[in-house]
């Protein structure tokens, strides 16, 4: 699929401009540390602002495709899983991310996994500083 392969090659390089036109304006971005999925195109890019900053030596090291059923409308979609390997402050990850892909080629709904659960709770942490760096999210202050 072009658009995996688009996509793999911006988040690699840490183009976040060239992820605008992989993304539909509803994806939906299911994270291994919030229960309700990030929503939207300006959400998710902003996100994806905030994770090629903090991620350090980011690597692909596969690429499957198929098809998978989605979350929000539970039909099958054009799906490829790319496994991972990278740090956050020192911790190792090791995960994958799962895009599904709409009738146009854009991504609408991606999910990612990630071990071990130490890796997760650092994840979360700067996830969440560097949203609420960016503003988009409330800091403690502002609840």
């Amino acid at each position: 699929m072009e658009a995996a392969e688009r996509f793999r090659a911006a988040v690699e390089k840490g183009e976040l401009d060239a992820l605008e036109d992989l993304f539909s304006e509803d994806i939906r971005f299911y994270s291994p540390v919030k229960f309700i999925p990030f929503h939207g195109k300006p959400m998710v890019l902003g996100l994806f602002g905030v994770l090629l900053r903090i991620f350090e030596d980011f690597r692909y090291i596969g690429h499957f495709e198929g098809a998978a059923e989605t979350s929000t409308d539970g039909e099958e979609a054009p799906s490829v899983i790319l496994p991972f390997r990278t740090a956050v402050e020192g911790k190792q990850i090791h995960g994958i991310d799962l895009l599904q892909f709409d009738a146009t080629g854009r991504i609408k709904e991606f999910t990612v996994m990630v071990r071990p659960q130490s890796a997760v709770h650092a994840l979360g942490q700067a996830v969440l500083a560097g949203l609420i760096a960016d503003g988009l999210v409330p800091g403690p202050a502002d609840r």
